[in-house]
This record gives C-alpha cells, structure tokens and sequence, in this order.
C-alpha cells in the first residue's frame, strides 16, 4: 500500500461531497485529554470523531480498529497524514489553522474522523506554568495563533503571575486570554496602633511697670508690659502680684507650667484581598472658600467647604503566597487646634463687625507600603522631637544692668518633647458567627433613680458576669532599640 494510493487531496474529497459518497460526519463527542508526542489513540467504534489538538511539528499516532484503505485530508497545509500500516497511521501538525481527516475501509464505510486544531507548540508553557505554581489548577489551550489560560488558582497574585509568564512565553500581550478564577479571594483585617506621648514644660518670668516721674516741669511717662511673645500671652493673668512706689507701679508675673499628652488610636479595617477600605472616626469642621457675588444685587455670599479630622485609615491589602500580606496603607490621626489659628474680621456696617475664627488642624499621618505575614506587627513610623523655644525681652540698656536688671526683663521658655509610634498588624480573617463576637455595650445596663441620684452611680452592670479582668501590664523595655 503506497502513499499515493492511500492519501486523497481536497479536490477529491469535494467529488465524493457531490457524488454523496461521503457520509455526514457524526456530533463530536467530548474532548479527550491533550496527546502527548508518541501516545497512541485507539477508536473503538465505527464513525466516531475525535478532537485533536496539536501543536506545529508536533505529531500523534491514531491505532485504527481495523484495516485502512483509504485517508482524507482536508487540507495538507494544515496537517498531514502518514500511514505506516494498514491499521496505524500519523498526524503531523504542518501550519497554524483547523482541518479534518477521514479513514475508511476497503468497502468505503468511515472507520474514524478526527477534527484537527494545528496552533503553536503550548507543552513548554505548560510546563513553565506547574512549575511556577505547582498547587494550581491552570489548563492551556491553543486558539489559532493565540492562548487562552484558564482553570483555578488560589490568590488573584497568582493569577497575574500566571498570565505574566504566559504573555513572555507567547511573545504578544494581544494573543493571551485570561480565564482564570480565584477559588477564594482572602479577606485580611488591618489592625493600626497610633501611640503619642507629649510632654510641655513652660516657664514664664517677668515685671510689668508703668507710671510718670515727675521733676519739675518735666514729665517722664513708661509702660513696660510683657509680651511673653513664646507662648503668645500670659498663662495666668490674673495670678500676679501688684505694688506701688512714688507712683510706680509694678506687676510680677511668675508662672511655670508641666502638662503630658497621650494619644492612642486603634482603627481596625477589614478588606477583601485586593480592594480598598476606608475609615473616618472624626468629624467635619466649616471653612470660607471664597465668595459669590450676584452682579445684579451686589450681594456676596461666603463659600463654605468642610474639611475632615479625627481619625482616618486607608488601606489596600494584596495576599500573596506563603501568607504573606502585601499593604499599601495611608492612617491618620488629626485633631483641631487653637495653635496658628486664623482670625478673619469682616465689616458689616460702619458701626459693626464681625470676628471669624478658623482652627488649625494638628495631624500625624503615615503612608507606605509593606509586606508582613498574617499576624505579625510591624512599626510603619516612629519619631521622637524635641523642642526648645526661648526669648527675653526688656528695655533696652536697663535690662542688662546686674540685679536690678531683672526689674526691666522678661522670660519665656518652652519645651516640649513627643515620642510617636505608628504600629500595623494585619491578619487573614473569616467570618464567624454573630455570637462570637463582642460588642462594647454587652453586659451594660443603666442605673436606677435611686441608684443614681443618691450613690452617684452611672450604670448598673458592666461587663460579662462572672468575666475577670485581667491586670495588662507591660514587663519589659520601651522605647526606641537603635543599632
């Protein structure tokens, strides 16, 4: 049996179209697994079809269930059709494309049909693919001159790691399709610690003087007051010491002052792996923008915008592999002051007007991105200042004479020193059921009348019965470690 006698060109499968020799070929039946260089595929029953994917100079044997006289090819530029012997023959991938081949027996009835799909050689990306993620679940597929990867992984970072690799391997980001699910996206809870510690100490010294001197004809007026320009104004006006000499008078202010801040915030988040969450716990406070005047009237109207404070997170958590979180993290912690205030006077009338006072906004806020494992705590942010502002005003000349000096001087010193710790701590989370979580109101009930009114209790119970309270101290060192 010779090649010429055993291989038919598409004209000649278009003669026994016409002639209605050939049988309509039967419904394709499932896809079996993908071939592999020198697997066999035995057909069991007559007419069947099959779908075959193969790659460009890749070739599979077809183990027929009886003897051959006859092969189609569609079109031998797409693949080709070797037979060896009457009852085994070989598919070739030659070109890209899809075509068909037939096998009939001596009496012209088909033996089997195979629907062929030639694209690129896909073996070594599904190699390169089990290798990069070995516990997934990734199938590769040919279509045309393109891939398409689809299947199951387990973090979305997987999957852009999946189709990153599949778009080197194929040369072109335009011939990959992505048909990846992910089987469970994490949900992560981010946890922030905002710790800040400040002291102030604040001393203020000095003598206020006024009165004439008076000798002759000749009048000596003086008014010496303190602006203790430092802190901006005296810490207590009213606790001075006043007296009068020959129609001096003199005022001493004497003041020193000690006071410790601390400021903790805890925010806790929680987010689906890969998304953004955001957190306020604050409110909004007006501020003038400008004005709109009406050109007709002539009557303006202040702008109103409205600016945030209080305590603010915003995170983007990305899972990655080995638990591992990836977090791209923004947490502030911002309240009013009175400190750079601004003081706005508008005119309402000749005879009146108005003062608006606009607050100035303190603020601690960190920004970066990090990797921790789930559970582990990392300080994002840290810093320790320190502080010292000092000045000494007085008459120029008298201020320096030794002792009486003293009289035409004044002090004002402030320190202040800040530690500020900034603590992240994320944690791969679930939900659970309603009954195990806690609430801060479990356990509280408000007190009686009597109760209240006469042993100036606020609540009744606090807390779960029977629950200890345990004693949360901290043994250890604190502070900063440097290396």
């Amino acid at each position: 049996m010779t090649k010429a006698t055993l291989i038919r060109t598409a004209a000649l499968a278009a003669l026994l179209v016409t002639s209605g020799l050939l049988a309509a070929a039967p419904t394709l039946a499932a896809e079996p697994p993908i071939p592999q260089r020198g697997t066999a595929i035995s057909v069991t029953g007559d007419a069947a079809t099959q779908f075959i994917p193969l790659g460009v100079g890749k070739s599979v044997v077809i183990d027929l269930p009886r003897d051959a006289k006859d092969v189609l090819v569609a079109d031998p530029k797409i693949a080709n059709a070797v037979v060896r012997t009457s009852r085994r023959a070989y598919l070739i991938g030659v070109a890209l494309g899809q075509t068909n081949v037939f096998f009939f027996d001596a009496e012209g009835r088909q033996i089997a049909g195979f629907d062929i799909a030639v694209t690129r050689d896909l073996q070594g990306m599904r190699t390169a693919l089990k290798r990069l993620l070995p516990d997934s679940d990734i199938k590769v597929d040919g279509m045309a001159d393109g891939v398409m990867i689809s299947g199951s992984v387990g973090s979305p970072s997987e999957s852009q790691q999946a189709y990153d690799l599949a778009v080197r391997l194929a040369g072109d980001v335009t011939k990959v399709v992505n048909a990846i699910s992910v089987r469970g996206r994490d949900q992560v809870m981010l946890k922030v610690t905002v710790a800040e510690v400040q002291r102030d100490v604040i001393k203020q010294l000095g003598i206020d003087l006024s009165g004439a001197l008076t000798r002759g004809t000749t009048v000596l007026d003086f008014n010496n007051a303190n602006p203790f320009p430092v802190l901006g104004q005296a810490l207590v006006n009213s606790n001075t010491v006043t007296g009068t000499w020959n129609a001096v008078s003199a005022t001493l202010r004497a003041m020193e002052r000690a006071g410790i801040i601390r400021t903790l915030a805890e925010p806790n988040l929680t987010a689906i792996s890969g998304e953004t969450a955001n957190f306020l716990a604050g409110g909004e406070f007006p501020i003038p923008a400008g004005f709109t005047c009406d050109p007709t009237t002539r009557n303006c109207q202040t702008q109103i915008q409205f600016k945030k404070f209080g305590v603010g997170l915003n995170f983007t958590p990305v899972v990655l592999s080995e638990g591992r979180i990836s977090l791209k993290v923004l947490t502030e912690v911002s309240e009013l002051s009175n400190e750079n205030a601004l003081t706005l006077v508008q005119s309402i009338s000749s005879s009146q007007t108005t003062t608006l006072t606009i607050p100035s906004i303190k603020t601690r806020r960190a920004e970066t991105t990090v990797e921790i494992p789930s559970g582990g705590a990392l300080a994002m942010a840290g810093m320790i200042q320190e502080q010292t502002k000092q000045q000494i005003n007085g008459m120029p000349g008298l201020m320096n004479v030794p002792v009486l000096g003293q009289l035409f001087k004044s002090r004002d010193y402030i320190n202040r020193q800040s530690e500020l710790v900034v603590i992240v701590t994320p944690y791969i989370v679930r939900a659970v059921a309603q009954k195990d979580l806690s609430k801060p109101d479990d356990g509280f009930a408000d007190a009686s009348d009597m109760s209240s009114s006469l042993l100036g209790r606020l609540n009744r119970l606090y807390g779960t019965p029977g629950a200890t309270n345990p004693q949360q101290t901290y043994r250890g060192n604190y502070g900063f470690i440097l290396d």
